[in-house]
């Protein structure tokens, strides 16, 4: 089911959203091994174009300025116009002042962004309470009620069939 209202801007969560967080020590711009998550880059290619693609993290290993260099290593970085984490922010996911805070560097409205993430509590629901639109990417298919979702997805190419 497509969503309904304007979009601007699209958030992403990073690990395991739009790289696969392997969960070793330390900034991911250092592991041995970096992967997109499959579809990513499909996904980013295609709305890159048309929307205003922002990435944020809550990692506690990395900055920006890691974040940045661990999305050169697969060439992701040339997808995102924006990149924020909550070290520089000052406040973590799911806070609703994370995303107010996004919200605001941004110049939008908070309806007018869409938060995709595969962590429920810290990246819909607080996103949700910030006025987001949000999806939901459950790739492992947890059961349950995701209400603070406007989408659920299993898969992150099928975000090009609801975001217009």
């Amino acid at each position: 089911m497509p969503l309904t209202k304007p979009i601007t801007a699209l958030i992403f969560d990073w690990g395991d959203t739009v790289m696969r967080d392997y969960n070793l020590p330390g900034p991911m711009a250092h592991w041995e091994k970096a992967d997109w998550i499959p579809g990513a880059e499909t996904v980013l290619k295609t709305l890159s174009g048309k929307y205003t693609c922002v990435i944020a993290t809550n990692a506690s290993h990395s900055g920006t300025a890691e974040m940045i260099a661990a999305l050169k290593r697969v060439g992701a970085h040339r997808y995102f116009r924006h990149f924020f984490s909550s070290k520089e922010l000052g406040y973590e996911k799911p806070d609703p002042r994370f995303f107010a805070s996004i919200t605001n560097k941004l110049g939008l409205k908070p309806e007018e962004c869409v938060m995709t993430g595969n962590m429920y509590e810290k990246d819909i629901a607080g996103a949700k309470r910030a006025g987001l639109q949000t999806v939901f990417f459950n790739e492992k298919n947890t059961p349950g009620e995701y209400p603070d979702a406007d989408a659920v997805i299993n898969s992150l190419v099928q975000l090009l069939k609801i975001i217009p």
